[in-house]
């Protein structure tokens, strides 16, 4: 399903929306779900090549677990000692300093994790994007490394990092400043306090979604695979210049659905 939604954020959509209605009875155009989605890759590359970039993926995963506090360590970084999460298996009333200390060390080491990890990422999001032109360079796990290195050298293994550190870090602090408040003023139980931060975190990650579609978009951007060039994807010079792009468009949700997805005609093409 995450191969499916990572084809649906690079904005290809092989088969083509139907006439159909909305929840609220209004005419619509509807994308194929995400199933329909899978059925389609499995049709092209069978069984098998619906894993493809799964095997980056846990790398990265194995990477992060492993490295992350590593890198923490070796930076001569101090993480606050302090008990995940603060204030929430009792009734006290929620400290600041102790969530001030929570998303400090939840940032640092998020911080972390990322930068071991999203070299793994954006060789899982190429040899995905691989279908759409069936590069064959991206076709193993070796080929796509050596296929990026050789495009963009080091640097290549980070594009997009930028708005993918932005949205996990606006999450990770938006949903620590929210949890006090509510924690503080809203819930004053210890039961109910254990689903305060998740559906915080839904809430946040919702409204960061877009950073993640850039992201992913930027992972490909003007490399050598067709996904990442015209008329597939504009040249972006920047990922401030894509978030533009996205929104301008009305793209920049692409993805956050994947069973209702209502097809929305670029500027581009309704001019």
């Amino acid at each position: 399903m995450e191969y499916a939604k990572v084809l649906i954020q690079l904005g290809f959509e092989p088969l083509p929306p139907r006439r159909s209605t909305t929840l609220f009875g209004r005419p619509a155009m509807i994308l194929p779900n995400v199933f329909q989605y899978i059925k389609f890759i499995k049709a092209s590359d069978g069984f098998l090549g619906c894993y493809r970039g799964l095997s980056a993926r846990v790398l990265g995963l194995i990477a992060s677990n492993q490295l992350s506090s590593k890198v923490i360590y070796a930076m001569g970084i101090d993480l606050p000692e302090i008990n995940d999460p603060p204030n929430i298996i009792t009734d006290e009333e929620p400290k600041l300093e102790d969530y001030v200390k929570l998303g400090r060390r939840d940032m640092i080491m998020h911080t972390a994790s990322v930068i071991v990890a999203y070299p793994f990422q954006v060789v899982s999001v190429r040899m995905m994007a691989s279908f759409i032109g069936k590069e064959e360079d991206y076709s193993s796990l070796l080929g796509a490394i050596m296929s990026i290195y050789r495009d963009d050298g080091i640097r290549g293994f980070y594009h997009g990092i930028i708005p993918k550190l932005l949205g996990d870090l606006t999450c990770v602090a938006v949903t620590g400043v929210l949890a006090y408040y509510v924690n503080k003023y809203l819930v004053k139980t210890k039961d109910l306090r254990y689903y305060t931060v998740p559906l915080l975190t839904f809430v946040t990650s919702t409204l960061t979604y877009p950073l993640v579609v850039v992201s992913t978009c930027m992972a490909v951007a003007g490399c050598s695979l067709k996904a990442g060039n015209p008329p597939a994807m504009p040249k972006y010079p920047s990922w401030q210049a894509c978030w533009r792009d996205l929104l301008r468009n009305k793209q920049h949700k692409r993805g956050s659905s994947l069973i209702f997805r209502y097809y929305i005609a670029p500027i581009a093409a309704l001019q």
